[in-house]
């Protein structure tokens, strides 16, 4: 028998508010609790509960044949008791059947793990407490914050008493070796790793509907017919996604819910497949051998590294000047204080302040509050100014005059600030130069584009012409063109694809020659 492992991951970060210089020394009120809130009601009714009932309605269904996992961030179910009480109560209910397995993670969702192994600890166990208080299960599996994972922080966890880990089976981890097997931390065995199937988790997690997808429509047949043609001597295929797939990225109106609500039926009558939780695959499955992996990956964009927090300078600055004041804020007493010290921490801080336009831009801009990250980096660090006031009055300056403290803050951000300017026109730089390339553009540099500068050619061009040039253009060029146009200009194209097989070389050629030109007129200068 072999086995589907489902992990969803639900995360809510702690958003700031726009906090301005002038801020520093006035103000403690960090995080944005009407948006907070909004968001959190927003996600819930797309989300969350009709998710949840789903859910609940399979398990009464198939009974203890089907199961889940989660792992929910301590900043998730702090917003979940403040502003959707109602959402937490359809978790319990989901624990209260037994088939549904919570995992432990850090607190805050943070890249503690990289920094500090005392921090990471303590949030670890935090969590941990807090999910046995809500949910009456102690947890014994861990997934790290994005799937994050490198031999060191497998060690670490082995140390805290885990016997499995989730992570992403990362190509250049993995090479040949498939991710449908149980495997070992390379320092410590006795931690069992299950790695995330990125294949088939991201058809349903990114591609589900994406219409230039040569796959699409994902049918629970053909989803079950691709498991069936696994290997036979493989045991497990792990599907790991964020549970806000379900109703936000993949909208109701795509089918998503549908979709799940029919694959475990197709699973039981079409295949030798059963659910499984990541603890019940640790006890049943013996590792086939341990993957070494000396730097951190993750589950994020095409590299499944850490650049989507960490790697630019602006990143770097404000996670280093964090982390500087570990050891102040262990000597606070001050509650508030070390709330606002964890949920500084959240990951997502940092993520708003990646510089990846070109590669993975669309994705961290579709996540993103601010209009660049040079904001988001000014806007932490006003806050980060403020609160390192506040636990250096704590600690070192408690009887120190208030101007003087306040003084210093604004030598500080006046620091900070300077150094932000130069490192967000050292980025700029970086952008200019690669958009300077786009000066000399060919029909075959679509593929490379932005969706929205594939838009703006749209409005630019004559849809009739640009089919044609696309005729014996690659995969790439349609699967970029195709998810861009509106209902009736791809009702259009679809039209015209009969008429377009008879369409001469020599024609594509020259309509190619146009759609360069117009590409010249619009991104750069003509040759």
């Amino acid at each position: 028998m072999k086995a589907i492992c489902f992990y969803f991951q639900v995360h809510q970060p702690m958003r700031l508010r726009s906090y301005r210089f002038f801020d520093i020394g006035e103000k403690q009120d960090y995080f944005d609790d009407h948006n907070n809130s909004y968001i959190m009601r927003k996600v819930a009714q797309k989300n969350y509960l009709p998710m949840n009932a789903l859910l609940l309605d399979l398990i009464k269904e198939y009974g203890s044949a089907f199961k889940v996992s989660f792992s929910i961030s301590g900043t998730a179910l702090d917003q979940f008791e403040a502003y959707a009480p109602d959402v937490l109560e359809s978790f319990k209910r989901l624990a209260e059947t037994g088939n549904v397995e919570f995992l432990a993670e850090t607190y805050a969702h943070s890249l503690a793990a990289l920094k500090s192994k005392e921090e990471f600890t303590n949030q670890v166990q935090t969590q941990a407490r807090k999910i046995e208080q809500l949910f009456g299960r102690k947890p014994t599996t861990f997934r790290n914050t994005e799937l994050i994972y490198s031999d060191e922080i497998g060690a670490m966890v082995a140390d805290m008493g885990y016997k499995v880990m989730l992570t992403e089976g990362a190509k250049h981890v993995m090479g040949w070796r498939s991710p449908n097997y149980m495997y070992t931390n390379a320092i410590n065995p006795k931690l069992k790793l299950l790695l995330k199937n990125f294949q088939m988790s991201d058809d349903i997690a990114f591609r589900f509907s994406q219409q230039s997808w040569k796959e699409w429509p994902l049918t629970t047949e053909k989803f079950v017919g691709w498991l069936t043609q696994i290997n036979r001597d493989e045991e497990v295929v792990n599907l790991f996604m964020d549970y806000e797939t379900f109703g936000e990225h993949q909208w109701e109106e795509t089918g998503i819910f549908n979709f799940m609500r029919a694959l475990p039926g197709r699973v039981f009558s079409h295949s030798d497949f059963e659910f499984a939780t990541p603890a019940e695959l640790g006890e049943k499955l013996q590792p086939v051998a341990s993957i070494h992996v000396p730097h951190p990956i993750s589950w994020a964009d095409e590299e499944r590294d850490l650049t989507a927090w960490l790697g630019n300078e602006l990143q770097d600055e404000a996670f280093d000047k964090l982390y500087a004041l570990e050891e102040k804020v262990k000597m606070c007493d001050d509650p508030k204080i070390k709330q606002d010290w964890l949920y500084l921490q959240t990951s997502d801080h940092f993520y708003y302040m990646c510089t990846k336009f070109f590669s993975d831009g669309d994705v961290h801009k579709y996540f993103n509050p601010y209009g660049t990250p040079y904001e988001a980096f000014i806007n932490y660090m006003n806050i980060l100014s403020d609160f390192i006031i506040r636990v250096e009055k704590q600690t070192r300056y408690s009887k120190t005059d208030a101007d003087e403290v306040k003084n210093a803050a604004k030598k500080l951000i006046e620091t900070t600030g300077k150094m932000a300017k130069k490192k967000s026109r050292q980025a700029k730089k970086v952008v200019k130069e690669k958009l300077d390339k786009t000066k000399e553009m060919n029909f075959e540099d679509i593929k490379n584009m932005s969706d929205t500068a594939v838009k703006k050619l749209l409005r630019e061009v004559d849809l009739q012409k640009l089919s044609a040039a696309m005729e014996d253009a690659g995969e790439e060029i349609r699967e970029k063109v195709l998810p861009n146009l509106g209902k009736r200009a791809r009702k259009q194209f679809d039209q015209m694809q009969e008429e377009l097989k008879k369409v001469k070389k020599s024609d594509i050629n020259k309509y190619k020659k146009e759609i360069e030109d117009k590409l010249r007129d619009i991104f750069g200068n003509k040759k």
